[in-house]
């Protein structure tokens, strides 16, 4: 049972209820991404108290939202089919997020999971279909993510590889994918880092990914 119960019969408070306590929508928005242990659930939210991210998986799972599972001699929590039908839910989170999003403050990092979830949010597939099938190898920190877009298809995935593009940012990709900066700006002026590649491809990258602010 939600620690919180607001005393309503609707099917948006019975939602609140499941997902609606603090750390709840970022552990779904991660598992969307994948299976995960428990000390990479905690690894990904590096300020989830210990205590709260036993608590909220137990009530993920008592919801039927997630589920533990055995995965080459460890245990995995993953979403049920009816926790996976939140990413609509998250991407849209997301993209609504995504409109009050300021200049990012020190202390704030980028993670694997949430710069997938976030190239999910701002996937363009009705543009990316009329372009050539891209690979870019992004470094964000120390996240590395190898995002392949092949017509309306995008899969990320952790690590490097082979790429036609190979680039270096932090949080102000933010402002190429909302379009405040220009891919050759950008470039200039250090947001992001041509590491390999053709850096003119930044621009189908910007084109790709886009949600004006």
């Amino acid at each position: 049972m939600a620690a919180r119960d607001y005393g309503q019969y609707s099917g948006i408070t019975q939602a609140m209820e499941i997902v609606g306590e603090r750390w709840a929508l970022l552990i779904v928005r991660d598992l969307l991404v994948g299976p995960r242990r428990y000390g990479e659930l905690a690894a990904g939210l590096p300020r989830i108290p210990t205590n709260i991210l036993a608590a909220r998986l137990k009530e993920l799972q008592a919801a039927g939202v997630i589920r533990r599972a055995p995965r080459s001699r460890v245990i995995v929590y993953e979403l049920t089919p009816y926790g996976r039908e939140l990413e609509p839910v998250i991407l849209a989170l997301g993209a609504w997020g995504f409109k009050a999003m300021g200049d990012p403050r020190e202390e704030q990092i980028i993670t694997p999971d949430s710069m997938t979830m976030d190239l999910r949010t701002t996937f363009r597939p009705d543009v990316a279909a009329t372009l050539p099938a891209t690979a870019y190898a992004a470094h964000f920190g120390s996240t590395e993510l190898l995002i392949r877009v092949d017509g309306p298809s995008l899969d990320v995935r952790r690590g490097d590889g082979a790429a036609d593009l190979a680039f270096a940012s932090g949080p102000g990709i933010r402002r190429l994918i909302a379009g405040e900066l220009a891919p050759d700006r950008a470039i200039e002026s250090g947001v992001v880092q041509v590491l390999r590649g053709q850096g003119n491809l930044l621009r189908r990258f910007a084109d790709t990914f886009h949600l004006a602010a």
